[in-house]
């Protein structure tokens, strides 16, 4: 039996959980903000399932994975039998709890899922568990699985087999700010920065040593490029809050957002992907 589930947010995390969700076989509504925002959701979905067609990599045609897929333009129009409910909007807690309330009303039955990779779940709402997706969606076969006491036990077992079911490996971690992976991952991240900009060596030096020294399938600094400059930073700032100067922001990093150097996305970063 088909499954239905729905993603809130068609940016790349969204659109490549939808492409994870259709490609395990279930029906999937995207709901974005406005019918803009929704054609370019359907475009971004459309591309990766495209993108991993020619890999080689989907057992059936994009094409047929997409009759499968439906775009809205509001979270009204989200199925109300949706059995699970993933938000990926931006990291901002008043967005999601708002996002959320919605979704609650829109979707009254669904196991409700937060893909934020630092913010505190418990914050968002008794209900919400955290499934923390990497990226990108299709590629990479971790998901951080983030509980809380005042979770029903029966929720996160629907959970974990949920992502399961995905090909994903699951780690299960409690709420605390960063998680597991965003705390050490944005800990090694901030001190790469700091050693560029204190001149222990190149961005590539840095990135180099941890592939072959340590087995990073990539660097720090340009997994920093690939996550956003700006994403990372927002990430710092909140764990600075929750638990203290030892993730103070770097100045550099603070400069190259400040000139719009975002990573990838914009076409420079620490790196040139022009």
């Amino acid at each position: 039996m088909t499954r239905t589930a729905a993603v809130v947010g068609g940016g790349t995390m969204g659109a490549g959980i939808a492409h994870v969700l259709l490609a395990a076989g279930d029906r999937v509504t995207v709901a974005e903000a406005g019918e803009e925002r929704a054609d370019a959701a359907r475009q971004a979905v459309a591309a990766s399932l495209g993108k991993a067609q020619d890999r080689g990599k989907l057992d059936a045609p994009a094409d047929d994975l997409l009759t499968r897929l439906d775009v809205v333009p509001a979270i009204d129009q989200l199925p109300g039998t949706a059995e699970l409910v993933i938000e990926a909007v931006p990291e901002d807690v008043e967005l999601k709890r708002g996002i959320l309330a919605q979704v609650r009303k829109a979707c009254p039955d669904a196991l409700l899922a937060s893909n934020t990779s630092s913010l505190s779940i418990r914050r968002l709402g008794d209900d919400v568990i955290g499934m923390h997706f990497f990226n990108p969606v299709p590629v990479q076969v971790l998901l951080e699985l983030v509980v809380h006491d005042d979770l029903d036990p029966a929720q996160v077992v629907k959970a974990r087999d949920w992502a399961e079911s995905l090909g994903k490996t699951v780690i299960e971690v409690r709420d605390s700010p960063g998680f597991a992976t965003s705390r050490l991952g944005v800990a090694v991240g901030l001190e790469a920065i700091r050693m560029l900009e204190e001149g222990v060596a190149s961005a590539e030096d840095i990135d180099t040593g941890m592939r072959l020294g340590y087995g990073w399938p990539m660097g720090p600094l340009r997994l920093t490029d690939l996550v956003g400059l700006d994403v990372r930073l927002s990430i710092a700032e909140h764990l600075t809050t929750e638990l203290g100067p030892r993730f103070a922001a770097p100045e550099l990093l603070r400069n190259k957002v400040a000139r719009g150097e975002l990573g990838r996305k914009t076409g420079r970063g620490f790196f040139d992907w022009s």
